[in-house]
């Protein structure tokens, strides 16, 4: 057994104690020989600190295309060549999301704009869109609307809103090779105020832009001083006519070392698949992230790419004997 994972063993299963930079570092680099132990350790340190439950998630885009950001993995980019056109949502459209995700047993809904950060008329649109999915269906709203203000902040709060997505996307280092038109610190700054505002964080990223192994291990640390309450992880999918929509897929081992060392980094975290796990894991690497460390799946599509159909993953659920996290009775 790789020391590695006998220092994991102690610090992270019986103590709850994540992992450090270089703890991660060395799981990432552990041989291929070693994986299925990483992702047996990963599962029982999902087991002990977060319980069997298993969170589902429905997302839609209430704004989608036409963003002035240039994220250069996102198709939604205005400043693309990419074939994403810019399209509002409206209400009724968006309740019906939601009731469609509510029916699939999820429990939570996430709203999401391409924006830099809301304008009055989304924030309208968010307030109306709210209040009537809570009249509609028993489900948790989340939002991700891109950078906030503090008004914003609590205005949302306000609404009823219970989580606040905001990745990072990747560590500090890297980001200004993915981002020009805002900085990693800005995007910072929006999470410390949802975490002070009483909402749940939701932050994770991408892996595949590029950034090097060492720099994997650098956004789970940063990720867990961060402390989320949910980390979705994503794998780059290659949007055409992005900056990176020519760049290789993440192997799907590799896929599997990253799930098992951000678990073992974050002991206590929803640790979400998210994007890209169709390409990148297929079905059997699917399963293998769920029994190495993954507690919680976005179903269906995700907003600009094709996922899998949500009945797969709740049958995959079930076959595992993993059962679905109820609602929470405090909506």
């Amino acid at each position: 057994m790789p020391e590695i994972l006998d220092q994991a063993r102690t610090q992270v299963l019986e103590n709850g104690v994540g992992l450090d930079e270089a703890g991660v570092l060395a799981v990432l680099n552990l041989p291929d020989e070693h994986l299925t132990a990483a992702l047996q350790l990963a599962h029982e340190v999902r087991m002990r600190w977060c319980g069997p439950e298993v969170e589902v998630e429905g997302i839609v885009s209430l704004k989608t295309g036409g963003c002035p950001e240039d994220c250069h993995f996102c198709s939604q980019s205005g400043l693309f060549a990419s074939p994403v056109r810019s399209v509002w949502l409206d209400i009724p459209s968006l309740v019906e999301a939601a009731k469609q995700t509510a029916a699939t047993g999820a429990t939570e809904f996430c709203i999401v704009a391409a924006v830099r950060g809301p304008d009055a008329k989304l924030m309208k649109q968010m307030r109306e869109g709210v209040a009537a999915i809570r009249a509609a269906v028993d489900i948790q709203v989340a939002a991700s609307l891109g950078m906030l203000s503090q008004e914003q902040v609590d205005e949302l709060v306000d609404m009823g809103v219970h989580r606040y997505n905001h990745n990072l996307e990747t560590c500090r280092s890297y980001f200004p090779n993915v981002v020009t038109t805002h900085s990693w610190e800005e995007r910072w700054e929006t999470l410390r105020m949802v975490r002070e505002s009483g909402m749940e964080v939701c932050c994770g990223g991408i892996l595949g832009l590029g950034e090097t192994v060492e720099q994997r291990a650098e956004f789970a640390a940063q990720l867990a001083e961060l402390d989320p309450h949910e980390v979705p992880l994503n794998f780059l999918n290659p949007r055409p006519g992005t900056p990176l929509g020519d760049r290789p897929v993440v192997e799907g081992k590799d896929a599997l070392r990253a799930i098992a060392a951000f678990r073992l980094a974050m002991p206590r975290t929803i640790l979400r698949y998210a994007g890209g796990r169709e390409l990148t894991l297929g079905d059997l690497g699917t399963r293998d992230g769920l029994l190495g460390g993954i507690n919680a799946v976005i179903v269906g599509n995700y907003l600009t790419t094709l996922g899998r159909p949500a009945t797969d993953d709740l049958k995959l659920l079930e076959d595992l004997k993993m059962p679905v996290k109820a609602l929470s009775a405090t909506l």
